[in-house]
């Protein structure tokens, strides 16, 4: 389970945006604990208030806890990891919120803590918060046996495509995804070895190399956004400009993005609207659905709360009838039958409570696999789109070249390829020395014949001696037998 934690203020912006239901399909609030509030922002504005009393500004600890895309997670699980992180900070007791987001057919949880402690008025430190999260997440992983991605097992392999939420959203704004961008930028860097080809393969992929305000090298994106070369490909600065060289010579960002309105957009504006077009239309239906589903969805859970309640009720009722009054309840409670009705009642009230999560929890499964079904569907559709904007592009750029009277380049495909094994390398051969080897050959062909005709031979007489020998020995067995019958003495005969 991946946890990511900040401190922060805003107490308002936090909460509206975990009831956002533009992007999160289904937002249920878990539990609010500590606050007299009973919603998200309330809650989160009372203990801003509380905060004023101190000169706390980042008096939230946000945590969001992400489990593996393919496994089921329970709702014990997520409790069980929000203990461990309180204690693990010593915000136990602290006043908190928790709220579950689906989305995408993914479900993970927000977790908020007030960091300020009512009776002291101090916040509580939080000192290699990140640290310690890390901690926990491993020991996640470990008690539930899933599979620990290989960046948290050694930060030397993680995956260069993740991206921060800055990149998310600037890849947001254009309508693509974060990981994707990144991943063009390290393939057009890991096929080229100079700054030519290396801007003639970003410019494969709709990115144009400029130079940047603050930084030396950036990709500009075919929609106008900027996206620095050293932090998208990982690596130094320095790095970069030892095989880019020095950016002076760069068009900067204002510059390119000036080239693509007037140079680029005229070429391909046309075959984009097209392929924008038919990704709209793939796309209008895949929502429909996704949004007929959602509210499907939250229709069975509103269906499944109110037949749990109304059944609490009933259940509630029922027990509380077992409870005599008057003398025959005071004599119930003299003879200890009370206590039993209320161990059982007690009993019977912890089975209905883990009844209905279990109900609650199949119905959540069963939602989210029909999401996650029709997420396969709307990830095909978007990475259908980006390989056609990408051929365009492609297109583009060589049609360019074939206009200067150039060759067009060769797509080239950054894929890990197993080394081809190489073969010594013979020394010349001598014609003596080849003919002698035949000769030999055939000599040895020629010796070997001769010996199998042998073999042959020797087998066949074999044989049929074998055969004679045992025709004879069949037919003296049976002259014996002849002799032994009219040579055997016959006994007396019997008186009559």
């Amino acid at each position: 389970m991946i946890l990511k934690g900040s401190q922060r203020g805003c107490a308002k912006q936090l909460g509206l945006h975990l009831l956002k239901t533009q992007e999160n399909e289904h937002v249920e609030l878990h539990d609010i604990r500590g606050f007299m509030s009973e919603d998200v922002v309330g809650a989160l504005r009372e203990a801003e208030a509380i905060s004023k009393g101190t000169k706390c500004r980042q008096f939230l600890f946000s945590v969001s806890l992400n489990p593996p895309e393919t496994e089921n997670v329970r709702v014990e699980t997520f409790e069980t990891a929000l203990k461990a992180i309180e204690e693990k900070h010593g915000l136990a007791g602290q006043p908190r919120v928790v709220v579950f987001h689906e989305k995408e057919g993914r479900r993970h949880c927000h977790a908020v803590w007030s960091r300020i402690d009512a009776e002291t008025m101090t916040a509580k430190p939080l000192p290699f918060f990140k640290n310690k999260l890390m901690e926990v997440s491993k020991q996640l992983y470990l008690e539930n046996g899933w599979q620990m991605p290989k960046g948290m097992v050694n930060s030397k392999d993680r995956d260069p495509r993740n991206f921060t939420l800055a990149e998310w959203q600037q890849a947001k704004r254009i309508g693509r995804h974060a990981g994707d961008i990144k991943g063009d930028i390290q393939e057009a860097w890991a096929i080229s070895d100079t700054r030519q080809s290396f801007s003639h393969a970003l410019e494969e992929r709709g990115l144009y190399l400029a130079r940047g305000d603050r930084r030396g090298h950036v990709a500009v994106t075919f929609e106008g956004e900027v996206i620095s070369i050293p932090r998208a490909t990982g690596l130094k600065s320095k790095d970069v400009a030892t095989r880019l060289g020095k950016p002076n010579d760069l068009g900067n960002v204002e510059e390119t993005r000036q080239r693509i309105a007037k140079e680029i957009l005229p070429q391909i504006g046309e075959h984009l609207a097209k392929a924008h077009a038919l990704a709209q239309k793939d796309k209008s239906g895949l929502e429909q659905h996704r949004a007929s589903m959602a509210a499907k969805h939250r229709h069975e859970r509103a269906q499944l709360d109110a037949g749990q309640a109304s059944r609490a009720e009933e259940e509630k009722r029922v027990r509380s009838a077992r409870f005599r009054k008057g003398l025959r309840g005071l004599l119930d409670r003299v003879t200890g039958k009370r206590v039993a009705l209320e161990k059982k009642n007690e009993l019977e009230a912890i089975w209905a409570l883990q009844r209905d999560r279990e109900q609650r929890q199949a119905l959540v499964e069963a939602q989210l696999h029909d999401r996650q079904t029709l997420q396969a569907k709307i990830t095909a559709a978007r990475n259908k789109h980006a390989a056609a904007l990408r051929e365009l592009h492609y297109d583009r750029t060589n049609y360019r070249l074939m206009r200067r009277g150039l060759e067009p380049r060769e797509r080239k495909v950054f894929a890990p390829t197993k080394p081809v094994p190489v073969k010594p390398q013979q020394p010349p051969r001598d014609p003596h020395v080849e003919i002698l080897k035949r000769e030999q050959i055939a000599k040895a062909q020629d010796v070997q014949t001769r010996l199998d005709k042998l073999r042959r031979d020797h087998r066949g007489a074999s044989t049929s001696k074998t055969t004679e020998t045992r025709r004879l020995t069949r037919e003296e067995r049976l002259r014996r037998l002849r002799e032994e019958r009219d040579n055997k003495p016959r006994g007396p005969d019997l008186e009559r």
